[in-house]
């Protein structure tokens, strides 16, 4: 295990190595790419150049143990959001799970995957008793929840497209199941706490912004199973997210964005 480590290491630094080396070295590209046709060349190639910022982010960020920590989002705003990243991009399933505390009743954005073909490509999305699912930009909605305002919630949402059906889990019980697309999710992903995404990596509304705490998010490319859930649920032992993992989580703070210490009565 300690040799398969030890060469996984190399490997990514030599891949990170390279990668700097591309992104000094620009003046390697013809002078054509340099020209007034440079615009068009990145308009045609964002993706592909969000997903290299991407790696190169990955790259220099270090994963940060978050046991014991919450994001604080003090205010209502466009400005403040937590970026998290990842290199994945093609996901035929998902589960996201976190716990959340706010007082607002209004609408307001949980968690938000958009990607360049579709702004709406997985979101949690709170409106008063409700929580909306979205995924490939097909909407449901969870009706007649139990969310009470300066509450702590436990929330864990559910797809796959091989049946096209998500489910929700609120504080450890699970909603029915509710059809939604059997389209995989494709892209370089941009992930969002504390906004809603209305276009790729922007588009943030104030009203729908987040305000109160977040804490203890993972998102797995696979659905987890009802077992899997109870255990996030009552922090027990459970397989942390191999997209996100709350444990050693790669993220970027965009505005007024706190890292504190986890309460008491969580």
């Amino acid at each position: 295990m300690e040799i398969s480590f030890i060469k996984h290491e190399k490997v990514q630094k030599s891949s990170c190595i390279f990668m700097r080396w591309l992104f000094y070295r620009i003046d390697l590209l013809p002078t054509y790419f340099l020209s007034f046709k440079m615009t068009e060349f990145l308009n045609s190639q964002m993706e592909k150049l969000v997903l290299l910022m991407l790696m190169l982010a990955t790259c220099y960020a270090t994963p940060k143990d978050l046991s014991g920590k919450v994001f604080v989002f003090p205010r209502e705003t466009t400005t403040d959001y937590v970026k998290l990243l990842t290199s994945q991009t093609q996901f035929s399933a998902v589960t996201v799970c976190l716990k959340f505390l706010t007082d607002l009743k209004r609408n307001v954005g949980l968690f938000s995957l958009a990607t360049v073909g579709h702004s709406n490509d997985f979101v949690l999305f709170r409106m008063n008793d409700v929580i909306e699912v979205t995924a490939r930009d097909v909407s449901v909605n969870f009706l007649s929840l139990p969310l009470t305002p300066n509450t702590w919630h436990s929330l864990c949402s559910t797809w796959s497209s091989a049946n096209g059906l998500a489910q929700l889990w609120l504080d450890g019980k699970p909603s029915i199941k509710r059809f939604i697309s059997e389209q995989p999710i494709t892209g370089t992903p941009i992930s969002i706490l504390g906004q809603e995404q209305d276009s790729y990596g922007g588009g943030f509304d104030s009203d729908q912004s987040f305000v109160g705490v977040i804490s203890r998010m993972h998102m797995w490319n696979y659905a987890l199973s009802p077992a899997e859930i109870k255990r996030y649920v009552n922090n027990g032992n459970f397989s942390p997210g191999n997209v996100f993992n709350w444990r050693a989580l790669e993220y970027e703070i965009y505005g007024k964005v706190l890292v504190d210490e986890e309460p008491d009565d969580m």
